[in-house]
């Protein structure tokens, strides 16, 4: 047998060009193993075969920013595969147009494009979506979830229908469909590749660094003296390999698949708020689906917050190697990238010097134009205490699973 070629994003683009992205995309997803070009090619065709055997009842385009053939396995956020359950479950009444790669849309307009109908779909950090759709800063209250867990408890609950999914349908026309779940922390450059591995909120303290787009986000890192400062991500690779920023605000698996892991030294855990690469759709476009359709996309959508609270666990560990000693194949002890955990006592430092708990004044404007736009919840201290409903300790795992959109 002839030895298999190693697969590039030419060789990938030749095979998207053939038998179309999405089908290729799909394939190299479901594919064990290493990517070749022969066997994508062969997966694509089948897969194209199959997708191509029925005639839909509608096509949905679906854009994900930054996601593409290089970064599949690194970050489990399930949009391939939840796009291909929905063709699937529906026996091909659904056909989806995925278009990753910031080819139709970027982390910070794909939820304008969804809005505006260009796309149906659309998979971005809530985060750089909040400057378009507000109500999404209602998630990023520093330190208001404690854990991943507690962020997967929350998405499940059906409490985050009335205190998150319906204001978000009703102000911005967004249905939120799942989310990946994890919390921020700082990436620090090269220039921290000397200095001993962190281990106080006070060493951080003065550096300057790189913010998304939340507003409440900017708050937290001023609270802490951490120096937010709005840099296009195409800028913050260079900016980090050449120290004119210290860091940059984001979660560890969004490192290691931008690829940022070869300018860091240490990712500092701090949790100081939530890191989620969710998928969600335009409202509009999932009322005009036929009920039996809109209940298949609800349970598709059910299925993908387990596939992300069970599969981006495992990656974390054993693809990023977002752990104190990481294993040898990890992107980050490949790439000499040291974990930072902080102590109990050292997360609760921080958390008096910036959460909405112990320095209420700071947040007070926002809490109060978010609690108008839930149609007047305290949406803070509401989704505060859904998050302490389990123990803090409580491993994701163990989160136990809720169709949300049904009474509890």
């Amino acid at each position: 047998m002839s030895k298999e070629t190693k697969l590039d994003r030419r060789g990938f683009l030749r095979i998207a060009g053939r038998y179309g992205l999405t089908s290729t995309a799909l394939a190299a997803a479901g594919m064990v193993g290493p990517l070749t070009f022969e066997g994508l090619a062969r997966a694509a065709s089948q897969t194209a075969d199959a997708r191509n055997a029925s005639t839909p009842l509608m096509t949905l385009k679906f854009g994900a920013s930054g996601f593409n053939e290089s970064n599949l396995k690194i970050q489990e956020s399930g949009q391939l595969w939840f796009a291909q359950e929905l063709e699937r479950r529906t026996n091909g009444a659904l056909k989806i147009e995925f278009i990753g790669s910031n080819q139709i849309c970027n982390q910070l307009d794909c939820v304008k494009k969804a809005q505006q109908g260009i796309v149906d779909i659309f998979s971005a950090s809530t985060q750089n979506s909040a400057g378009s759709a507000p109500y999404y800063n209602v998630l990023d209250f520093a330190y208001m979830f404690p854990s991943r867990a507690a962020q997967h408890y929350f998405f499940y609950h059906p409490k985050s229908e009335k205190l998150f999914r319906e204001p978000m349908r009703k102000r911005h026309n967004i249905q939120f469909l799942y989310t990946h779940c994890e919390l921020r922390g700082l990436m620090l450059g090269k220039k921290f590749a000397n200095r001993p591995t962190v281990t106080t909120i006070e060493e951080l303290a003065g550096t300057k660094n790189r913010v998304t787009g939340t507003q409440l986000g900017r708050i937290a890192m001023q609270l802490m003296n951490l120096n937010p400062v709005p840099i296009a991500w195409e800028e913050t690779l260079d900016g980090l390999k050449q120290g004119l920023i210290d860091g940059a605000e984001t979660w560890m698996g969004a490192a290691a698949y931008a690829n940022m892991a070869p300018v860091l030294a240490q990712a500092v855990d701090l949790k100081f708020f939530c890191g989620t690469e969710h998928t969600a759709m335009n409202n509009a476009t999932f009322e005009k689906l036929p009920p039996a359709i809109q209940d298949i996309v609800m349970e598709v959508a059910y299925d993908a917050q387990q596939y992300t609270q069970r599969e981006q666990e495992r990656a974390l560990v054993e693809v990023v190697g977002a752990v104190v000693d990481p294993g040898p194949d990890t992107v980050f002890a490949k790439n000499g990238v040291r974990v930072a955990t902080l102590s109990d006592a050292e997360i609760l430092k921080a958390e008096k010097m910036c959460s909405p708990e112990y320095r209420p004044e700071p947040w007070a404007e926002w809490r109060e134009r978010l609690n108008k736009m839930s149609g007047g919840h305290d949406v803070y201290k509401e989704i505060f205490m859904v998050a302490r409903e389990i123990p803090k300790d409580t491993p994701v795992a163990d989160v136990k699973p809720q169709r949300w959109w049904q009474s509890a």
